[in-house]
């Protein structure tokens, strides 16, 4: 049951406010809770001078500010407080001010309580960007009034208030988001679920069941979507409280969607064909079904088939950057986990030269190697998993009695200039790296970008 808005507005009115983080998501909500009449202290570990004219703005506007290393030591004393999403509940400050009484929330816990418009949210460990894209765009294309956000868009808690019960929010929705959360949207989907960001959960247990939140509080008349061909969530099938649609690439669902004899379907009707479809890879079409399977009440097939064969895809997955003297060269930077990797490599027809390696995040990385050496005809490595990668594929290559040739190098323009090296006209080169790119770069999207402004200018 949505809440009213309005109760929001009376509870947190004159309340002592704290807002852990001072980042994108959260400048916009520190200024909507100036606006509903909280009094907003702001944490964050950056210092003054790397905060730059943000501090001033917001000191001009009454927020008092707590900044650098010990930024934590001074959060007590307050009714309630908004931690950014990739602070753990169970850090040290949170768990006092807890014990203290402090009610303690996030701005997207709070959005999916009190958002009165229908929320299609999308988690997953790969393709939650696409197919939340997807979503949005079918939605778009039907005609409604659609709203995007959670990791990708823009913050929607302080656009509240302008959105009506008919519109729609699509939310992708990440494993630290809905650690603790306690609310559900009324369309759920698990894209699929593989070992990823065990450097910030305890173990796989927890990463699972933070993606479990999504639909956890989900009422009867909601719906959860599922890829029936992926071990984790196909297990989950009995752990949903409303409707389940299926999707798969693998047999026929009858009560979901399906890929049979190179068509896409939903329910046993037809959307589209596969040689309509522009974007790459058997990964997408597993997108595409499961955004299919979401938007199935309000959508007609018609509107699935035109957003299906007509969209290009996302930045930074599988992008076709240029082609030069017969070499085409792809960036796919989204890929920080070693099956996302995968699943590029087999969306291209040929064997490629690969650029991976970066931050790790303490995940198994075998398994590019056990699945992916067919795919791959050289590998240049860089960044903090460079000798753990190289490590996994030689004792592929001993096992098998094969040989791929692998460099390491220490920077991505070495490594470009190593895999041309390697390739001949009809080759491909692309940077799919399997890790985070912490380690080298602010984010995967400046990474990609990096890329991209090399090989336009060779």
């Amino acid at each position: 049951m949505k809440k009213d808005f309005a109760d929001f507005k009376k509870f947190i009115k004159d309340k002592n406010t704290a807002v852990v983080g001072i980042g994108i998501s959260n400048k916009p909500l520190i200024n909507f809770l100036l606006r509903l009449g909280a009094k907003v202290s702001a944490f964050d570990k950056k210092n003054e001078e790397q905060l730059g004219d943000t501090a001033n703005e917001l000191r001009e506007k009454g927020v008092k500010l707590i900044l650098g290393e010990n930024y934590m030591d001074s959060l007590s004393g307050f009714d309630v407080i908004f931690k950014t999403p990739s602070m753990r509940i169970d850090a040290p400050a949170l768990v006092n001010a807890k014990n203290q009484g402090a009610y303690i929330t996030s701005e997207m816990e709070e959005f999916i309580k009190y958002c009165p418009a229908k929320i299609y949210g999308v988690t997953g460990s790969d393709g939650k960007t696409t197919t939340t894209t997807l979503i949005y765009n079918i939605l778009n294309q039907q005609g409604y009034k659609t709203w995007v956000g959670g990791n990708i868009g823009t913050p929607l808690f302080s656009e509240i208030e302008k959105m009506k019960s008919d519109d729609k929010v699509v939310l992708e929705l990440s494993s630290f988001q809905l650690m603790t959360m306690n609310v559900s949207p009324e369309v759920a989907v698990v894209t699929n679920l593989s070992p990823n960001h065990l450097d910030i959960h305890k173990d796989m247990q927890e990463y699972i069941d933070s993606k479990k939140n999504i639909f956890k509080y989900q009422e009867s008349e909601n719906l959860l979507v599922l890829n029936r061909d992926n071990k984790l969530t196909n297990s989950m099938f009995n752990e949903g409280k409303g409707r389940i649609l299926g999707f798969s690439i693998k047999e026929k669902v009858k009560d979901g969607a399906y890929f049979e004899e190179d068509k896409l379907y939903i329910k046993e009707k037809e959307v589209c064909k596969l040689n309509e479809i522009q974007i790459k890879g058997m990964h997408n079409i597993e997108n595409l079904l499961a955004a299919f399977c979401a938007v199935s009440d309000d959508v007609n097939i018609e509107n699935m088939r035109k957003t299906a064969t007509s969209f290009t895809g996302v930045e930074h997955r599988c992008e076709f950057i240029r082609e030069i003297d017969g070499i085409k060269y792809y960036n796919d930077s989204i890929a920080t986990s070693p099956s996302r990797t995968l699943a590029g490599l087999k969306a291209f027809e040929k064997p490629v030269i690969l650029i991976a390696g970066g931050y790790d995040k303490k995940i198994p990385l075998d398994v590019l190697a056990e699945e992916g050496y067919e795919d791959i005809k050289a590998l240049i490595l860089v960044g903090a998993t460079k000798d753990k990668i190289k490590n996994a594929f030689l004792k592929v290559m001993k096992n098998k009695d094969i040989d791929i040739p692998i460099v390491i190098e220490e920077s991505l323009e070495k490594a470009l200039s190593s895999a041309r090296g390697f390739a001949k006209k009809g080759d491909i080169i692309t940077l799919s790296p399997a890790c985070a790119s912490f380690d080298m770069f602010p984010n995967f999207e400046a990474r990609g970008n990096r890329f991209k402004d090399l090989v336009k200018e060779l």
